[in-house]
């Protein structure tokens, strides 16, 4: 276990969010078991530079703490240690997604998100074609979900498992209805009207669900959403 105390502070969450990532070579990132206050949980460990990183949002919840904001401050509260620990007695914390289950559902989930923004990108600029080209999105992420599928070992893996999926299909359904609407040369509406994707209910829901995973999944705790569907 490595203690709060030895670990730097960083909202690692705008790191998956955006899809900016450090190169390989300078950064790594892990499940770790974190004791903070008597109170265990899992939390995703960022290395960087030779130090270790660890979001504030992992830290607030493992040790029954809050997190706000207040115009440009932000405010971690932690319970006194005695309080925490008669907690961490009274609430065990349920067990947290496994390493390599995160690690496969990552890969899926940026796979998944540059497919959704090339088509974003390409019905946006009226780019003509049948849209073929796309089938190596569809297979890459097919077969990055059937690893993850394989890597799930417990019931937080299985519920975390069943939002993928479900992320999954929004972005493969949403591909083939552009399909059809390729085929009946119905495309222009993306292209002439810049808010086009806003009133999209399809691409709304998928970026809700990327948003909500793209939290989730690197915290190791599986949370349930609507946005999913």
């Amino acid at each position: 276990m490595r203690s709060f105390t030895h670990l730097a502070l960083l909202a690692a969450i705008p790191l998956i969010a955006t899809g900016i990532a450090a190169p390989q070579s300078q950064s790594k990132y892990e499940q770790r078991t974190l004791e903070i206050n008597g109170h265990t949980g899992q939390a995703m460990v960022y290395e960087i530079g030779g130090k270790s990183y660890v979001d504030l949002e992992s830290l607030a919840r493992i040790a029954n703490g809050s997190l706000s904001f207040h115009g440009g401050s932000i405010v971690l509260h932690l319970p006194a240690a005695g309080a925490a620990s008669s907690q961490s007695h009274e609430h065990p914390s349920s067990p947290g997604m496994t390493n390599d289950f995160m690690k496969a559902s990552l890969q899926v989930l940026a796979t998944l998100k540059e497919w959704t923004h090339t088509l974003a990108d390409e019905i946006q600029r009226g780019v003509p074609g049948s849209g073929s080209h796309l089938a190596d999105f569809h297979k890459r992420a097919a077969d990055q979900l059937r690893v993850a599928t394989v890597d799930a070992k417990n019931d937080s893996d299985e519920d975390a498992l069943r939002l993928v999926t479900s992320h999954f299909h929004q972005v493969d359904n949403w591909n083939n209805k552009l399909a059809e609407e390729r085929r009946r040369m119905d495309m222009a509406k993306y292209s002439m009207h810049p808010d086009s994707l806003d009133r999209d209910p399809s691409y709304q829901s998928i970026t809700s669900c990327a948003n909500f995973l793209a939290k989730m999944l690197p915290s190791g705790q599986f949370e349930e959403t609507h946005a999913c569907r």
